[in-house]
């Protein structure tokens, strides 16, 4: 009867970590890449994109080129943003910054505007959505090691009651052990005060000690959050002077005239659109030099030939 001959005990271990080395590997395949770093010089504006479970950051290859002085009606709340943004550019002390208020009255566009202001001395802005604002640790991380001053910009930022995605916002705002670098800042925009919805049910919670009035536990967990950003800028909707001011201001950046009748469309425009704001002025602007851009091109190419006539008219 033969013998059974046994294989030795390292040749069992060999092959064991063989095979576990070739399961890691496939393991590897599956997991997401770590983000790269982008080519900083091929813009000043990034967006963050997580596609097929790979992040990273994309160049913005046509920033909006909106300036300060294209914002009417807001001069204080300007006025903050700039300071704000002129400290964190300068390497000063400066805050995040929570931009709430009514729709089209220009949050987004001051964010913007002080990117085109102050990009030739650094500033970066890196535009993240509420559903990727669980990588922001990620995006942090890779920000802190650039010379670059960066926001990261929330455009129309809420949650609902349900979202937990508002957490990694608060640790990385103010809640984290590690501390946040000095070269970003955050700069979301909402509509709501509190970024989340409140309740009939939730002012029950409210409590009467002696005579001060405590929030409930559900309130104070909302409130919490919109605490975090040091500076809270507030804009409110725009009489009609106001609006027609920055209708005339657009209507000049399309070449167009300003006259009774214009004035007159702009608030049939804005009384269809149940608003006066800056966003609700700028397109009546669009859509006024659109419908008479061909008589306004005629003009100017008129008026430059007058020009050029009086110039080379004989003394």
């Amino acid at each position: 009867m033969g013998k059974i001959t046994s294989m030795p005990a390292s040749a069992n271990v060999d092959q064991l970590f063989s095979r576990l080395e070739a399961m890691l590997g496939r393991i590897e395949q599956l997991l997401p890449a770590p983000p790269g770093e982008p080519d900083w010089n091929a813009s000043v504006a990034f967006r963050w994109r997580v596609q097929n479970g790979r992040s990273s950051l994309l160049p913005v290859d046509r920033p909006h080129a909106i300036r300060l002085s294209d914002l009417r009606g807001i001069d204080e709340q300007k006025g903050l943003i700039e300071d704000n943004t002129r400290q964190f550019v300068q390497g000063h002390p400066a805050n995040n910054v929570l931009l709430t208020g009514s729709r089209g009255t220009g949050k987004s566009s001051l964010v913007k505007a002080v990117l085109n202001r102050f990009s030739r001395q650094g500033l970066r802005l890196i535009e993240v959505e509420k559903g990727d604002l669980v990588s922001l640790p990620d995006i942090v991380e890779l920000l802190a090691r650039r010379p670059e001053r960066f926001i990261i910009f929330c455009d129309d930022l809420s949650f609902e009651a349900s979202e937990v995605a508002y957490k990694a916002l608060k640790s990385v705002l103010d809640g984290s052990v590690a501390a946040a670098p000095e070269n970003v800042l955050i700069y979301a925009t909402s509509n709501r005060r509190h970024l989340m919805p409140e309740f009939m049910s939730e002012n029950l919670e409210y409590k009467h000690v002696g005579e001060e009035l405590h929030a409930g536990e559900t309130s104070e967990e909302k409130i919490s959050l919109s605490e975090r950003f040091g500076l809270w800028v507030s804009f409110y909707a725009f009489d009609q002077d106001e609006y027609l001011k920055i209708v005339v201001h657009w209507l000049a950046e399309f070449g167009c005239a300003d006259s009774a009748v214009v004035r007159a469309e702009a608030l049939r425009w804005a009384l269809t659109r149940g608003s006066r704001s800056g966003r609700v002025a700028w397109q009546f602007a669009r859509d006024w030099a659109g419908r008479h851009g061909k008589e306004v091109i005629e003009l100017k190419r008129k008026s430059v030939k007058l020009a050029g006539a009086r110039r080379a008219r004989p003394r």
